[in-house]
């Protein structure tokens, strides 16, 4: 039954209705329009953020998505039965044994789920178009359960078990959220009980040092409680509390969590998370400029200027066509309930609210960012993204329907991102993404039953896009039916990994430092001293990234388990009923499955809609198209337990068991037809590899007058030398110049000496450590304090004699 509306509410919405012109209608709490203190405008400021503002609840998606959120409030309604331990009987809380092992994590989760059940319908409640706008037994009903849920688990007497999550962000997050929404029909002794539970889970000491679980995307997280907790309780301190807390967020960090110069964002210590807990705090921080703009507790820390200029240099290198990249999302790549896609969504609906508190410049280019990723997105676009909540959808669509905007195309250049042993690489067409694990970043994250058999992620993993073709390669069930020994791009020893091998959270980490490479923001050299997880495995792997190809190289590669090691050339996903043709220098390949085959002495290989291969000089590898079914559930344990099951074409080189000085060279062309990939084959010239052993791996290509080595030990490559550990890239220009690129990935030289094999006019520029002599017919370059440049690139540009 639906409530009658008092006349001033009545009034207050339809004006409101007018005011946007026939936009969203959001019911406002019974009364509100009559008071005009600072947090009755917090709580409406709020109630936009959370509802969503600017749609018409008439018009598509949000008809449909209103429609759905009232079936859902529905359910809820029908099925809510308080219980000693329980709110609903699918969803008990009670811990027959509370302490925090993973039997517990599950309990305090269903509470905090609970939690957000009651938000589901109190949104329903005070959204048009659900069908319960305004509806008083729902109302009633979502305020029977905060008591039922404060009685039993989560008040001021409680000890909390499980998941700390669940008590200090999860459950306050969404109960203050309710008691924002229905406010007016809240007694003050009841809203004052339910602020006396969030205290004693949270806190002001939770914040009072910027450490464990209060820092980065958390530590936004917890601010975002304490703020709403001081707007229900209309407690100052708090909201200044929370304001001044995020302070420590905003400062470029050079360990631990947070963001970094060089564009990466850590979570977790050793975890590359830019697009899982680095979307979450960019949202968290969206939500609170917004709240706090124009108000007496507004954030003007200057620092956060650090935060609005992360988005270029810190997410929208990992932004492509509308998805967020896996190789910065840890252990969400084992939720079925999302993909890359719909991860990326939401962070484009959180750039648009974060221009909210940027400069007028920067707001309408990430608004032209947004745009173009979301009208490029044409696997998954984000206005028919079924998970992604109406107030992201707004967000979204108020971009794509502003004609005044310019739509910002996708970079073309390359970023190397060394303190999180990632790099990102874009030319027209396509795109590619390496993952890597050393000292500092660990192999893979794991943690909460999450992304169980994630083991090698990060042993080289070469992930690639095309603009207009393959956006789907990792979206469709690849997680759950991969072969997870045979991830694309990496070297791997076949010794079978127990689930979670290695421990959770990130606890292993290689003992290797030689992880990184060189660029000139256009091409790249990259490589990774390679030590297996829980193996023996070792190998030297290397990277060019060029104009039309990744040139991919591994020497040295060794293994005492017993088994196999093989180096997977790329394993794409077909789909559930995909057979893309697959020819051999020239011949068609059967496509029954399964089929497979040692293909010897080959040059080149080519997949339909995908791009080409090339082995020059020749190489064996195998091919295998499959048909693989798995459940997410073998990867995340709260996964569904229903198989799914897509087909797979797989190359690799099989190094043999036990191998000693193993090595292979091979081309990927993202997107090269089978003439191109044909020709590149042919022209034995094009490429040169300079070195391919345990000490130096090293290319050249005349054509773009690019020499490329990664030296491992120091020694003479082509015209290099070099007298330590290095990374360098020499490339000649038709104008006469040359530009010579050098990095230390392994951040311990207080000095390196380089020596060019080439005549040079003059030193153009370079750093201010860099001490230049042209001797005769080479230059000598001395690098000095590359410890102190945290692996980035020195350019020294010259003119050539």
């Amino acid at each position: 039954m639906t409530s009658a509306w008092s006349r001033r509410t009545f009034l207050a919405t339809s004006a409101a209705l007018t005011a946007t012109g026939g936009g969203a209608l959001v019911l406002p709490a019974p009364h509100a329009a009559a008071d005009d203190d600072p947090y009755t405008a917090l709580r409406a400021t709020w109630s936009a953020l959370i509802l969503g503002e600017g749609f018409s609840p008439t018009a598509e998606p949000f008809r449909s998505r209103l429609a759905d959120l009232g079936t859902r409030a529905r359910q809820l309604l029908e099925t809510m039965a308080p219980a000693d331990g329980s709110l609903w009987p699918d969803a008990v809380f009670a811990d027959p044994d509370p302490d925090t092992d993973p039997e517990s994590y599950v309990f305090s989760g269903r509470m905090a789920d609970s939690f957000l059940r009651l938000s589901t319908m109190a949104q329903a409640y005070r959204q048009q178009g659900t069908g319960l706008t305004g509806d008083a037994g729902l109302r009633d009903a979502v305020i029977r359960g905060l008591d039922h849920l404060h009685s039993q688990v989560y008040n001021d007497q409680q000890t909390r078990y499980g998941n700390w999550y669940s008590w200090q962000i999860g459950a306050p997050q969404a109960l203050l959220d309710v008691c924002v929404l229905l406010y007016d029909a809240l007694p003050p002794e009841r809203l004052a009980r339910y602020c006396a539970a969030v205290d004693h889970f949270v806190p002001d000491s939770t914040v009072a040092s910027y450490t464990g679980t209060s820092t980065g995307a958390n530590r936004v997280d917890l601010c975002r409680v304490l703020a709403l907790r001081g707007v229900v309780g209309g407690t100052s301190a708090k909201i200044a509390l929370a304001r001044d807390a995020l302070s420590p967020v905003f400062p470029l960090v050079t360990k631990g969590d947070g963001l970094y110069a060089d564009g990466s964002f850590i979570q977790h210590t050793t975890v590359p998370y830019t697009g899982s807990y680095g979307s979450v705090m960019l949202g968290g921080l969206g939500l609170l400029f917004a709240l706090l703009k124009g108000t007496a507790w507004e954030v003007t820390d200057p620092r956060r200027q650090v935060v609005f200029d992360a988005v270029e240099n810190a997410w929208a290198p990992f932004l492509y066509n509308g998805l967020v990249m896996d190789s910065v999302a840890g252990r969400a790549i084992s939720r079925g309930e999302g993909d890359d896609h719909r991860r990326g969504h939401p962070v484009l609906a959180s750039i648009v609210l974060l221009g909210r508190g940027a400069s007028a410049a920067e707001n309408a280019r990430w608004r032209g960012l947004v745009k173009g990723w979301a009208q490029r997105d044409y696997y998954s676009p984000p206005l028919s993204d079924p998970s992604l909540g109406l107030t992201s959808l707004a967000r979204i669509k108020s971009v794509l329907d502003d004609t005044s905007l310019t739509v910002v195309p996708e970079p073309d250049g390359h970023r190397l991102f060394p303190d999180m042993a990632r790099a990102t690489h874009r030319r027209p067409g396509w795109a590619a993404a390496l993952s890597m694990a050393d000292r500092r970043i660990t192999y893979y994250e794991t943690g909460n039953g999450e992304n169980l058999r994630g083991w090698h992620t990060g042993a080289g993993m070469l992930y690639w896009w095309g603009d207009t073709f393959a956006n789907g390669q990792y979206s469709d069930a690849f997680w759950p039916t991969v072969d997870p020994y045979r991830l694309p791009g990496t070297t791997v020893s076949r010794k079978p990994l127990a689930d979670g091998a290695g421990g959770d959270w990130g606890a292993s980490l290689p003992d290797v430092n030689w992880v990184g490479g060189v660029t000139d923001k256009k091409r790249a050299a990259v490589g990774q001293y390679l030590k297996g997880l829980s193996s023996t495995l070792m190998a030297k792997k290397s990277w060019f990234f060029l104009d039309d190809t990744v040139v991919c190289l591994g020497a040295g590669i060794h293994g005492r388990d017993g088994a196999a090691v093989e180096s997977t050339v790329d394993n794409r996903n077909l789909g559930p009923v995909g057979n893309a043709p697959f020819t051999v220098g020239g011949s068609a390949t059967p496509r029954t499955l399964p089929w497979s085959a040692t293909l010897t002495n080959t040059s080149w290989a080519h997949l339909a809609g995908h791009g080409g291969y090339v082995f020059p000089g020749g190489a064996t590898v195998k091919a295998l198209r499959e048909n693989r079914t798995g459940r997410w559930s073998d990867i995340n344990t709260a996964g569904s337990t229903d198989p799914v099951s897509r087909k797979y074409l797989t190359l690799w080189f099989d190094h043999g068991q036990n191998p000693t000085d193993a090595a292979y060279v091979y081309q990927v062309l993202p997107g090269a037809t089978e003439q191109r990939t044909a020709a590149r084959a042919a022209d034995s010239d094009w490429l040169r590899v300079l070195a391919n052993t345990d000490d130096q791996q090293g290319v050249a290509v005349p054509s773009i007058g690019l020499t490329a080595v990664n030296f491992w030990f120091g020694g003479s490559i082509g015209p290099l030398v070099a007298d330590a550990p290095c990374s360098v890239m020499v490339t000649e220009h038709a104008d006469g110049t040359a530009t010579v690129c050098v990095s230390d990935p392994m951040r311990m030289r207080t000095s390196l000496t380089l020596t060019w094999d080439r005549a040079v006019a003059s030193v153009v520029s370079k750093p201010s450590t860099v001490t230049s002599a042209a001797t005769g017919a080479s230059l000598r370059l001395v690098f000095g304090d590359l410890s102190g440049t945290r692996g980035a690139t020195q350019t020294v540009k010259v003119r050539l004699s």
